[in-house]
């Protein structure tokens, strides 16, 4: 079981299943990639050896397809909320999607945490998520005959906008509004273009002023109730909230697994980057050590160590070291070479 599918997650993947080992991999994000996809997925990274030059999102789909010989199984958009060491031996981990799975091994690879959707806090206001407040969205659901209310004025907020209101009908809804607390936006000049482009259209509709409270009806949200910047009161209708205000790490569950925690990162062996308890291993900067630099190269040997040392503790023994150029055997898990051709 990893957990945590960022770039060092991923590679530990990759490593874990040039041992032979099968994972799972748990993410609360709704995709691959971590932090380096969902903040800097348009920035570049120049330390990644043998790469000159990527951005955070095409590191990601390199990763993904290296380790698509091994075929994972995701659990993503959802957190591991609890780890229960069994009599049997290997751990059972709950998910907060009521996912209940069997492990022989953990691989923390969480990072900072779990990067967790910032939330609008109203009153009230939680009651309806997962229904009419969402704070991901999926482009391939049908809004058509909705009003669609986009709160934030960041990034990820202009993006969303402009994907409903560009969507294909039925995908479209019918009132596409983005609401923010002043008439400008934190977006790549491009973005802000086409934003610009779609409101003289009249395919964006934009509503500011600072979101106070909910107005409800009937059982269902029907409103948020904004301050204007002349200090008016305006009542903005929806019929869907979509809330981007970014992301923020939080370690979560992890801290109450019993693991000795060192200013709230995991304290290790870094012969074999296990944690105290036998069989739950820790890579990337979820950990702390001696030298420890926030690289993800760093992470990547980790990883490689981490996957030698569990899958040494599972067989009991002391395992050669193989190489991919030469061995026959970690050539045909990778479906290369002549087994693999």
């Amino acid at each position: 079981m990893v957990i945590g599918a960022g770039p060092v997650g991923l590679f530990q993947v990759f490593q874990l299943g040039l041992q032979g080992l099968a994972c799972h991999v748990i993410d609360a994000l709704p995709r691959a990639g971590g932090q380096c996809a969902e903040l800097y997925g348009d920035k570049p990274i120049y330390d990644i050896p043998g790469i000159q030059v990527c951005t955070g999102q095409e590191l990601t789909e390199r990763l993904l397809a290296q380790i698509r010989p091994f075929a994972p199984h995701w659990h993503l958009g959802q957190q591991a909320t609890a780890l229960e060491p069994q009599a049997g031996g290997g751990f059972l981990v709950h998910t907060s999607q009521g996912t209940r799975l069997h492990a022989r091994a953990v691989f923390i690879a969480a990072g900072v945490g779990a990067f967790l959707p910032r939330a609008l806090k109203l009153e009230g206001l939680a009651a309806y998520e997962g229904t009419q407040l969402r704070y991901q969205l999926d482009l391939g659901e049908a809004l058509a005959g909705q009003h669609l209310l986009v709160h934030g004025g960041g990034e990820a907020a202009v993006a969303s906008a402009i994907a409903s209101a560009t969507a294909p009908e039925p995908l479209r809804p019918t009132r596409t509004t983005l609401q923010h607390r002043r008439d400008v936006f934190d977006a790549p000049p491009d973005m802000l273009a086409q934003l610009h482009a779609l409101r003289a259209a009249g395919r964006i509709e934009v509503a500011i002023g600072v979101a106070g409270s909910i107005v409800e009806a009937q059982g269902r949200l029907t409103a948020l109730e904004l301050t204007t910047p002349e200090g008016s009161t305006l009542r903005q209708p929806l019929d869907l909230l979509l809330v981007r205000l970014g992301l923020v790490p939080r370690l979560g569950p992890i801290a109450d697994w019993g693991l000795p925690l060192e200013r709230k990162q995991l304290v290790v062996d870094t012969a074999t980057f296990a944690t105290s308890v036998p069989g739950i291993h820790a890579v990337g900067d979820a950990i702390t050590y001696p030298g420890k630099r926030k690289l993800i190269l760093s992470g990547f040997h980790e990883a490689t160590l981490a996957a030698f040392g569990a899958a040494e503790w599972l067989a009991g023994h002391k395992l050669p070291l193989e190489y991919t150029t030469s061995s026959e055997r970690l050539q045909g898990l990778l479906g290369v070479g002549k087994s693999g051709n």
